[in-house]
């Protein structure tokens, strides 16, 4: 029989969440009473709404325990461990038994997340038990070549998961037609949307399954040097990477006649950027690279003409290279019947913002945006009524509830007016003020723009200079016209991918809450009651007991009135704070 094992996740949401303690109050338990158990780490597992987790694997079955702290870890060891009586309460997911969580899992496809939270990271053994490299080992063996490589690819249907969209079996075919002495790939892993933190997750907890999507990728292509630009901000998921490829060194993986493959020669290094948004064009990552200010540049040429160093280069992201050792060792056609006809196999989304189970999630394509909110999701939280999501990130779109059973796939996500993204997905509930969160967007994309289109640099200037007066009571009629306009010019007029789309937010937004942003130019009221400056706070006489908890907390003594007497807020002196509101333990305020 096997060790029982203890594993904790250690990933960024969960070390976050405080599952170093846990590990440490786990690891000194088994040491000061010698306990018999096989302690080991691993990253996320997608259910960051539970963190800290800890999984218990014995003779009965898994056990996956959520919302772990230094006293529960006592609890599981005393009596699940000593006494072989694992504790209900505590199980978010099992075998054996239905869980409340049961329904975050049922309906994902999880190819990319495959190994996550399954393996330890660290560890290139535990990758190679799970199928780790034997797509790269196949190729070897049966001699398979780069031609065949990119039909599979081709058949299975995959196409950029950055957000683009573009084929990757075509991005990979005119890579390796251009002929050149030598070629570069590389694994784009400058996640910087808001909301989004699926690329930081693939590589902390299975950085492997990129490597050897990269090493068959260079294959197919004939690169021989290969970059993993990924963002210094991420010092967890570098720090693993950097540990992968030493171990991918060590075990023949790189370097020179891989696996015996003659000819083929290959290294991987990590360049850490400075955390750039617009370091995510490929262009301008290139740029990043190369030492220079990472600004974009005009195509063509594409990258995969003339790229890093003016060689053929092939840039994908991270979700695009960890899927591709499954499809090489399951077949285009296993890959291809998952998803829609334009768009194939599965997707990961970051679920964020006002949505009750917040975490990474893995869907085929094709499913409904309520399926994901509502089933995996578990709704909005303190069951408040759903408004929209943003989906694409900062340069995506908003869509309204009321099309929320639009398809998860490019064309139809597309035709919303958002964008799929590289898969942030950001739940809106009623207090959530539509044309702030435009705003909000529009102030991310502006800092981030590298100024060198004069529409993306001032234009999206006026546009945040407008949306922040409509928010603070000062809009005017014609400010949404001017919105409009401003927004196809900046579309029509930027270089890069991050202009062409900054404005979406505000375009879809007016489309389809038009009325939010009329209420507040023409009766400076927000609907959502969220913009502080168009709020009036005021005592309801009829609940008002007089009991000075409101004039008493007031920062600004804006709050008039003697014990038990009707009090009153006087509006000019009022900062609209909202701790009154807070403070009132009778509903004697009134938020309009």
């Amino acid at each position: 029989m096997k060790k029982t094992q203890v594993i904790v996740g250690l990933g960024s949401c969960g070390i976050a969440a405080g599952a170093n303690k846990v590990y440490e109050k786990i690891k000194s338990l088994k040491e000061i009473d010698k306990l018999d158990f096989e302690l080991k780490q691993t990253s996320c597992v997608g259910m960051c709404y539970r963190e800290p987790l800890v999984e218990i694997i014995d003779e009965d079955g898994s056990y996956l325990y959520g919302e772990i702290n230094e006293k529960k870890a006592i609890d599981i060891i005393d009596q699940h461990i000593l006494n072989h009586n694992p504790i209900k309460d505590y199980v978010v997911k099992t075998d054996l038994f239905e869980t409340k969580d049961d329904a975050f899992f049922k309906g994902q496809v999880k190819i990319v997340l495959r190994d996550c939270g399954f393996i330890n990271p660290e560890i290139i053994e535990e990758y190679e038990n799970r199928n780790g490299y034997k797509a790269l080992k196949e190729i070897a063996e049966k001699n398979i070549s780069a031609e065949k490589i990119i039909r599979i690819i081709s058949e299975s249907g995959i196409r950029g998961r950055g957000g683009g969209g573009f084929p990757t079996g075509l991005k990979w075919q005119f890579a390796r037609n251009n002929r050149a002495d030598e070629k570069f790939i590389i694994c784009n892993a400058d996640e910087g949307d808001p909301g989004a933190f699926m690329d930081r997750s693939v590589l902390e907890g299975d950085p492997h399954a990129v490597l050897e999507g990269m090493i068959i990728g260079a294959y197919a292509i004939g690169a021989t040097q290969g970059v993993i630009y990924c963002r210094a901000e991420y010092p967890l998921a570098i720090k693993r990477l950097n540990i992968a490829l030493n171990q991918a060194r060590e075990k023949g993986y790189l370097g020179e006649n891989i696996l015996g493959i003659k000819g083929f020669n290959l290294d991987i290094f990590v360049k850490e950027g400075a955390g750039a948004f617009v370091c995510g064009e490929e262009t301008a990552l290139i740029a990043s690279v190369e030492g220079e200010r990472g600004m974009p540049r005009k195509r063509p040429p594409f990258p995969a003409e003339s790229g890093l160093w003016n060689k053929p280069t092939n840039i994908n992201n991270v979700e695009t290279f960890s899927n591709i050792p499954w499809i090489v060792l399951n077949g285009g056609e296993a890959y291809a019947k998952y998803g829609t006809e334009k768009s194939k196999g599965t997707k990961v989304f970051a679920l964020t913002g006002k949505i009750k189970h917040g975490g990474l999630v893995e869907v085929p394509m094709g499913i409904t945006i309520n399926d994901i909110i509502f089933k995996l999701g578990g709704g909005i939280q303190d069951d408040k009524e759903f408004k929209a999501v943003q989906l694409g990130g900062p340069s995506g779109g908003c869509i309204p509830a009321y099309m929320a059973n639009t398809i998860v796939d490019y064309d139809s996500v597309s035709a919303t007016g958002a964008i799929m993204g590289s898969g942030g997905m950001v739940v809106m509930d009623e207090t959530t003020c539509m044309v702030d969160m435009a705003r909000f967007f529009l102030d991310f994309t502006q800092k981030e723009s590298c100024g060198k289109c004069t529409f993306c640099r001032v234009g999206t200037k006026r546009m945040l200079e407008i949306l922040t007066r409509i928010t603070e009571g000062e809009g005017e009629e014609g400010d949404i016209e001017k919105l409009e306009l401003l927004s196809y010019q900046i579309k029509d007029s930027s270089l890069c991918g991050l202009g062409q789309t900054a404005p979406n937010p505000v375009l879809t937004t007016i489309k389809y809450f038009r009325n939010e942003y009329e209420a507040h130019i023409r009766d400076k009221k927000c609907p959502a009651k969220s913009c502080k400056k168009l709020l009036t706070y005021e005592v309801i006489e009829d609940k008002c007991t007089g009991c000075t908890v409101c004039a008493k907390n007031c920062p600004v003594e804006a709050i008039d009135g003697t014990r038990k007497e009707i009090h009153f807020i006087r509006q000019d002196a009022c900062i609209k704070c909202g701790v009154c509101f807070d403070k009132c333990k009778f509903d004697a305020i009134r938020l309009s």
